[in-house]
């Protein structure tokens, strides 16, 4: 099974063609409805050439974190709830801070808490609807594009831990921000809060690690000693004496790896990469700590560009169909930004790493919550002078808002119970997902209209 994989992977490598085009037939189409003067198509094909451009500057930015994570000697489940959370949240964390100091600089200083509440509406928005995408249709889009490419083994497989740690955390995350949302207003100590429970999260990752690595130690140990022809229930025993606990599926990875040469002496050694893939693939830069910290910097400031531009269209859009920013800002900023992610978890997938697929998503959507929320929150409340950022508007709850915090942990709930059954997601499974994702969408279009209530 190994091998397969590795061949399906090799067929990923090299120029993205594919991608290539789509970036071609959207900026072409971009020029025609600019020459056509049709504005609102005009600023949808817009959102879609912006999430190209993120997409492109987070893909270098990735390839420069890990080495630098990696070089420095970082956990790796540590750098990807860090480094790896940044690459891939970047345009969600750029999007809420320019839909706050947007709304707030066009304000006249009378009406700075209406228009705090308008920007940081849209934050929540975009990051909610960004969670509800990855925590949906990533799994989905994962699954699909598995089951199209890799025939030996068509379905994403999760491991408990991902769903009893990545979950549960998420949902501990989820509820936080649910109880702040149910608030008539959000303070400052309330980002302080969800930073810091970051910082625990963060916690427990490393110290998972690190028990994760004494165990691949022990096993390759006892085979070393009494060679990888022993019964994987014989090694989950004798360890067990020993009060070294391993699963049984982690001493079958551990000697499949040793037979294939992966694991040399008593644990396994992280390389880092040599280059960071740029313009589809086309161009490679040779990674170095210069090289590294340069594309770091460069990447950031394309996405924040970027970023400011999506939520002009944004709310250009929102203007041109006369409709709360709220309803554009969970659907096309939340869609845009979380293009990242998606390539992220497909190319995680693709490598054999279904949990980290799914991993990926949870902790994008834990920083969403912790970081890209807070971080517009303390932003929003400098520039009112630390006022309470109101969730209200003319005395009624941010219209959408009410629905939001309902479908948020309605959804979570469903798609956490279709990972668990049977720790698998398959082909009928993705289609579930889409469905519950249109759900989603149908709710955004029926609030855009006046049709819910709050």
């Amino acid at each position: 099974m190994a091998e397969s994989i590795e061949v399906e992977n090799d067929e990923q490598d090299g120029p993205d063609w594919y991608g290539l085009s789509v970036a071609v037939i959207a900026v072409a189409l971009l020029a025609l409805f600019w020459s056509m003067q049709w504005t609102l198509p005009f600023l949808l094909i817009s959102v879609v050439v912006i999430s190209i451009v993120i997409w492109q500057a987070c893909d270098p930015f990735a390839d420069a974190a890990q080495w630098i994570g990696t070089t420095l000697g970082i956990p790796g489940s540590v750098r990807g709830a860090t480094l790896d959370a940044v690459a891939s949240s970047l345009p969600e964390l750029f999007s809420g801070i320019f839909f706050v100091t947007i709304a707030i600089a066009a304000a006249s200083p009378d009406n700075l808490e209406a228009a705090g509440a308008e920007g940081f509406g849209a934050t929540i928005a975009t990051c909610a609807g960004s969670a509800v995408y990855n925590m949906i249709l990533i799994p989905a889009i994962v699954t699909m594009t598995i089951a199209a490419f890799r025939k030996s083994r068509p379905t994403i497989d999760v491991e408990d831990e991902v769903l009893a740690r990545d979950g549960v955390w998420f949902l501990i995350c989820e509820m936080a921000l649910l109880v702040f949302l149910f608030q008539n207003a959000m303070y400052w100590w309330m980002a302080l809060i969800l930073m810091g429970m970051y910082v625990v999260y963060i916690s427990q990752l490393y110290r998972d690690t690190m028990i994760y690595r004494q165990r691949v130690k022990h096993i390759a140990h006892y085979f070393n000693i009494h060679g990888i022809s022993a019964e994987t229930a014989t090694v989950v025993s004798e360890l067990g004496k020993e009060n070294h606990r391993v699963h049984p599926l982690l001493v079958d990875k551990i000697r499949d790896e040793i037979e294939s040469g992966e694991v040399e002496g008593e644990e396994e050694v992280e390389e880092a990469p040599e280059g960071a893939g740029m313009l589809f693939g086309f161009f490679e830069v040779p990674l170095n700590m210069a090289t590294a910290i340069l594309i770091l910097v460069v990447s950031t400031a394309i996405a924040a560009g970027a970023c400011y531009f999506l939520v002009e269209s944004t709310r250009g859009t929102a203007h041109a169909l006369g409709v709360p920013t709220f309803f554009v800002a969970v659907i096309l900023a939340a869609a845009a930004s979380s293009v990242p992610d998606t390539f992220l978890s497909i190319g995680s997938a693709m490598r054999g790493d279904d949990s980290g697929a799914v991993s990926n998503a949870f902790g994008s959507n834990i920083f969403d919550i912790c970081i890209c929320l807070s971080i517009p929150l303390l932003v929003n409340s400098y520039l009112t002078n630390w006022d309470a950022v109101s969730l209200t508007q003319d005395g009624k709850p941010i219209a959408g808002l009410v629905g939001l915090r309902i479908s948020l942990f309605v959804l979570t709930g469903i798609t956490l119970g279709i990972m668990w059954h049977n720790r698998q997601l398959t082909f009928r499974k993705s289609l579930i997902l889409c469905g519950l994702y249109g759900l989603f969408i149908a709710y955004a279009v029926l609030g855009s209209l006046g049709m819910l209530g709050g």
